[in-house]
C-alpha cells in the first residue's frame, strides 16, 4: 500500500503593502529581502529532494523485473504460477501486475500407468508461462516443479518415474532448469510454505510469534495444519524456524488420505463396509446401502454425476447402489468415523485426528482451499463460520435433488454430489475433531489477504528467492515402519532415486532470512 502523500488546503495570505517611506528606504528593504531569501533556499531545497525521488523513481523502473515459474502439481491439477519480482535486502518486492497462473487437468498422479503422458500434460502450462515472461528473461527464469499430496500417495518408484518424465519437458522448456527442481515435496513443508505466504500478506513474518495466524489447509488429498505453539510438541511434528533474531516453534503436519476428495471416496467404502452393512440402521437390501450424505431423490443416470478427478482414480462414479438418504447428522457422523481412523495407534496423551498429536489451537487462524470453496457454495460470511456452515449444511443435505438441481443449474452434478458432505466434514474437522466453538470468531475463511493469495506456492517462492536451500536442515530419526512414509506424507522424492525420504523430525534454519520489517513491504500491495 503506498503511503499517502499528506495534502492540506493552501494558505492564501494577503498583505496589504503600502508605499515605502522615504525615510527608511533601507530598513524596508532589508526586512523584505530577508524572508525571501529563507524562502528560496526552502524552494531550492524542496525542488533539489523531488528531483532526487523522481531520478530513484525512474531508476527503479528501468530496472528489469526478474521472474520465476512454480508448478504446483496438486492431486485434482496442476497450477503453473508466473512471479515477477525486484530483489531488495530482505523480502523480494513483488510485481503483481506481471503475476498470472493457471491450470490444467488431471493432476500428475492420473498418469500412474502412463508416466510418460505426465511431462506432455505440462506442455499448455510452460506455454502459458512463455507467453508471460520476455523472451530475453527466458535464460535468466528458474522453472520449478513441487508436487503434493497426489504424487506422495503413489508408490515412490512410480511417482519418481512421472518426476523424470516432467525433468525431459522442463530441460527444454526454455527456462532455467536442473533436475532436482523437480520433486515431491513433504506435507509438512506445504504446510510451512502456506504458513509463511499467509503471515506475508498479513505482514506479521519476522514478527513477534505471538502476533502469528495458524493455517488450516483443506486440499483434494491431504488437510495441513501449521501454527506457532507454546506447548510441548513430539519431535516428529515441531519445526524451528528462524527469521533473523526471531525464532518460531512449529507445529506442521499433513494428514495424508483426509482431504476433501480423497475423504468422499473413502465415505462408501465406510458406508458399504461389512461392519456397517450388518447393522440395521445401515442395510437397505443386500444390494444397496444408506448414503446419508446425498440429498434425497437423487438417482444415478448412465453417464452422468462423474465426480471432480480424484487422485486414486482418473474417474469415480457414484455408486449405483447406494441409496440416497440426506441426512447432515448420520453424515457429520460417518465423516467423524473417517477422521478418527487410526485412532486406537495413538501413541500420545492424546490423538484428535486419526493417530497423530494436534496441539490446542490457540489465537487466530486462516482456514483456505476447500475450506474457501465451501463456504463461496453457501453464499457464507467469514464469521462466524462454522455455526452458518451448519444450518446452510443441514438446509442443503435435506433438500429434493430436483429442487436443488434447479436452484444451482450451473453446477453439473459430480459437483453438487459433493456439498452436502464438505459441509457435514468440515463441521465434523473443525468443531467435533480440533474441537473450535461454532461460534468461533478467530477463524477466517479466506483465498487471498489484500490481494495477495494465501497459497503455499508463493511462500515456496519467498523462500527460494530469499534464502538458500542447504540452510533447510532435516534431522534424522529412525522410521518405525516402511508405511510410515505414505501414511504421514512425509515423503519426499529429491536425489533419491525414488526412495522415500525418511519423515523425521524437520528443524528449519532460515538464518537471515527477513533483515528488515515485512510491513512496508506488504503495505505495497493491499
Amino acid at each position: 500500500m503506498r503511503r499517502p502523500i499528506a495534502r492540506g488546503e493552501p494558505k492564501v495570505q494577503t498583505l496589504a503593502l503600502a508605499p515605502p517611506s522615504a525615510a527608511a528606504p533601507t530598513k524596508m528593504g532589508a526586512h523584505r529581502r530577508q524572508p525571501s531569501s529563507h524562502r528560496r533556499v526552502a524552494g531550492a531545497l524542496t525542488l533539489l529532494a523531488a528531483s532526487a525521488l523522481a531520478l530513484l523513481l525512474l531508476a527503479s523502473r528501468r530496472v528489469p523485473p526478474t521472474y520465476g515459474v512454480i508448478i504446483d502439481a496438486g492431486s485434482t491439477g496442476s497450477r503453473v504460477h508466473v512471479l515477477a519480482y525486484r530483489s531488495t535486502a530482505g523480502l523480494p518486492q513483488l510485481d503483481w501486475a506481471r503475476m498470472a497462473s493457471m491450470k490444467a487437468t488431471p493432476g500428475l498422479s492420473s498418469f500412474a500407468a502412463d508416466p510418460r503422458g505426465a511431462g506432455l500434460s505440462l506442455a499448455p502450462l510452460l506455454e502459458f508461462a512463455r507467453r508471460r515472461v520476455p523472451r530475453e528473461s527466458w535464460g535468466e527464469t528458474e522453472v520449478r516443479l513441487m508436487a503434493t499430496a497426489g504424487l506422495r500417495l503413489l508408490d515412490s518408484a512410480v511417482a519418481e518415474s512421472i518426476l523424470q518424465s516432467c525433468r525431459e519437458v522442463l530441460r527444454g522448456s526454455g527456462f532455467q532448469f536442473q533436475d532436482e527442481w523437480a520433486t515431491v515435496i513433504s506435507g509438512a513443508e506445504e504446510g510451512i510454505y502456506a504458513w509463511v505466504a499467509a503471515n506475508y500478506a498479513l505482514g506479521t513474518l519476522g514478527g513477534d510469534p505471538n502476533d502469528t495466524t495458524g493455517i488450516i489447509e483443506l486440499g483434494g488429498a491431504s488437510i495441513q495444519v501449521t501454527l506457532v505453539t507454546g506447548e510441548p510438541v513430539p519431535p516428529k511434528f515441531s519445526h524451528m524456524l528462524k527469521f533473523g533474531d526471531v525464532s518460531y516453534n512449529l507445529y506442521s503436519h499433513s494428514f495424508l488420505h483426509l482431504g476433501l476428495n480423497v475423504a468422499y471416496e473413502s465415505l462408501h467404502d465406510l458406508l458399504s463396509s461389512p461392519g456397517l452393512r450388518s447393522m440395521a440402521t445401515h442395510l437397505i437390501s443386500q444390494a444397496k446401502y444408506k448414503d446419508p450424505c446425498t440429498p434425497r431423490g437423487f438417482t444415478r443416470i448412465a453417464g452422468s454425476a462423474k465426480l471432480p478427478v480424484g487422485v486414486l482414480e482418473p474417474k469415480v462414479e457414484y455408486r449405483p447402489f447406494a441409496h440416497s438418504a440426506g441426512n447432515f447428522s448420520e453424515c457429520r457422523s460417518a465423516a467423524l468415523t473417517l477422521l478418527q481412523k487410526g485412532n486406537e495407534g495413538c501413541t500420545y496423551h492424546e490423538c484428535r485426528l486419526g493417530a497423530a498429536f494436534v496441539p490446542e489451537l490457540e489465537g487466530k487462524f486462516l482456514a483456505t482451499e476447500n475450506f474457501y470453496h465451501t463456504s463461496k457454495f453457501f453464499g457464507l460470511s467469514s464469521k462466524p463460520f462454522l455455526s452458518d456452515l451448519m444450518v446452510a449444511g443441514e438446509k442443503f443435505c435435506h433438500g429434493d435433488w430436483s429442487k436443488i438441481k434447479n436452484k444451482y443449474s450451473s453446477f453439473d452434478d459430480g459437483q453438487l454430489l459433493l456439498f452436502c458432505f464438505s459441509s457435514a466434514y468440515i463441521i465434523a474437522l473443525l468443531h467435533d475433531t480440533l474441537k473450535m466453538p461454532l461460534d468461533h470468531k478467530r477463524i477466517d475463511v479466506v483465498n487471498q489477504i489484500h490481494g495477495v493469495p494465501v497459497d503455499w506456492a508463493l511462500g515456496a517462492f519467498i523462500v527460494q528467492t530469499t534464502m538458500n536451500r542447504t540452510d533447510i536442515v532435516h534431522s534424522k530419526v529412525e522410521k518405525t515402519s516402511s508405511e510410515d512414509d505414505l501414511r504421514y506424507g512425509e515423503r519426499q522424492v529429491h536425489h533419491n532415486k525414488g526412495q522415500p525420504m525418511s519423515r523425521a523430525h524437520q528443524r528449519w534454519e532460515w538464518v537471515d532470512f527477513l533483515q528488515r520489517s515485512t510491513i512496508d513491504h506488504v503495505c505495497r500491495f493491499s
